[in-house]
């Protein structure tokens, strides 16, 4: 058995994963994918004051209480920062580390640098600290609908806090794997995705896949997903 533990995006939930969930539990794995504080079903609890720090303590509250180690932890989209940040306190308890067509910041880089500009949706908050979502396609009209109905407000301070990491990533000793969402008409070849994918491509320190699918892989392509996760820890 294998505890894997998959952060989700920005504007999401855990519920992005309801349909890769029971794919890897029955196989045999436990699986945790907590809710980030303001957004999905803690929407609820949205205001100014929620950072990238605080995402990052949901997730490490989620390893110390749940007493996980020797993870596959995985970061899907902005999830990737909130990976990349834990690594410096949960590091030594992860097995192997996962993006998911996400986002891999340096040290320093917050997820507004990684993107490229994006002065123009921060400057479209509600309030000055709510940033509405961006709309995602799923493969029908009712899915697309039933997603989109659930896409909460992302707080500003999500994007434009820092991450901290004390060396590169490509030097820790877990093994790394990329994902990439391979067919995406509304990206260009020079996102933040694309650019991470063709370094991870390149790279012996990397595992490489690609899913042709739109962005929202879990909800698209979660069979193909769970094949990935379930190939990495035969």
């Amino acid at each position: 058995m294998t505890t894997m533990l998959l952060v989700h995006g920005a504007w999401g939930g855990s519920y992005g994963f309801r349909q890769v969930r029971p794919l890897l539990t029955a196989a045999g794995h436990e699986v945790f994918t907590p809710s980030l504080t303001g957004i999905g079903e803690r929407s609820h609890l949205a205001g100014p004051d929620v950072t990238l720090s605080l995402h990052m303590h949901d997730v490490r509250n989620t390893i110390f209480y749940e007493d996980l180690d020797d993870i596959v932890l995985l970061g899907f989209s902005y999830g990737g920062m909130v990976v990349t940040g834990l690594l410096d306190d949960i590091g030594d308890k992860v097995r192997h580390l996962v993006y998911l067509d996400a986002l891999v910041p340096t040290n320093g880089q917050t997820a507004a640098d990684v993107i490229g500009p994006i002065d123009d949706m921060l400057a479209g908050a509600i309030d000055g600290w709510a940033i509405p979502p961006v709309p995602r396609q799923l493969d029908t009209p009712e899915a697309t609908a039933w997603s989109n109905a659930r896409r909460a407000n992302q707080p500003v301070g999500t994007f434009t806090e820092p991450v901290s990491l004390s060396k590169p990533l490509d030097e820790w000793d877990f093994s790394r794997t990329y994902i990439k969402a391979s067919n995406d008409p509304g990206e260009g070849s020079d996102s933040a995705f694309w650019q991470a994918a063709r370094h991870a491509n390149a790279s012996p320190a990397w595992n490489y896949h690609e899913i042709a699918t739109n962005h929202m892989v879990p909800m698209t392509r979660p069979q193909e997903l769970a094949n990935i996760l379930l190939d990495l820890v035969d």
